[in-house]
C-alpha cells in the first residue's frame, strides 16, 4: 500500500490526508489518483472502508459538472435490474473491459506514432535520394532538352 494515500472521512464530511497532514477536497482527491496513486478512506467514527463511496462521490461530482456520465438507457437499467444482474457486470466485467480499452488504446497511439514516424524517416531517404541523383542531372538534363527541342520546332 506504499502507493496509496489514506485518508479519514470525518462526521463533517471533511476529508483528512494523512500523508500530507492536511484536509482535502474530493478535487484534490481527484487529482492524487490522476496522478496515480490509489486512496484508502476510512470512517473515523466506524472504522469503516467507505472508499467506494468516495470514489463513487468523485464519478458523480464530475458527472454532475459535465451534466452526464452514463447514457439515459444505461441508468434505466441500473436502477431497474440493481443488485441482481448489474452487480455480477461490475463485479467481474466492467473493470477488465476498460483495462482492455485502455490498452487497446495504447497500442493503437503507439503504432500510430510510429507509422508517422515511419512517413518522416520515409521523406528524409526520398530526399538523400534526390541528392544521390545529383551527378546524373546533366544525363537527365539532355532528355528534358531533347524534349523541349520538339515543342518549339
Amino acid at each position: 500500500m506504499e502507493n496509496h494515500v489514506l485518508i479519514k472521512k470525518y462526521a463533517n464530511r471533511r476529508l483528512y490526508d494523512t500523508e500530507k497532514s492536511k484536509y482535502v477536497t474530493l478535487a484534490e482527491v481527484r487529482l492524487l489518483i490522476r496522478e496515480g496513486r490509489g486512496i484508502h478512506v476510512i470512517d473515523v467514527n466506524t472504522e469503516e472502508d467507505v472508499t467506494a463511496f468516495i470514489l463513487t462521490q468523485i464519478v458523480l461530482e464530475e458527472a454532475r459538472q459535465k451534466n452526464a456520465l452514463l447514457p439515459v438507457p444505461l441508468l434505466h437499467l441500473i436502477i431497474r435490474y440493481g443488485d441482481n444482474v448489474l452487480s455480477e457486470f461490475f463485479e467481474k466485467y466492467l473493470q477488465q473491459i476498460l483495462g482492455n480499452y485502455l490498452h487497446q488504446k495504447s497500442a493503437f497511439d503507439e503504432q500510430f506514432r510510429r507509422m508517422l514516424d515511419l512517413g518522416i524517416d520515409l521523406s528524409g531517404m526520398a530526399q538523400k535520394t534526390m541528392t544521390g541523383i545529383a551527378p546524373f542531372a546533366p544525363f537527365m538534363d539532355f532528355f528534358t532538352q531533347e524534349k523541349d527541342k520538339g515543342k518549339k520546332e
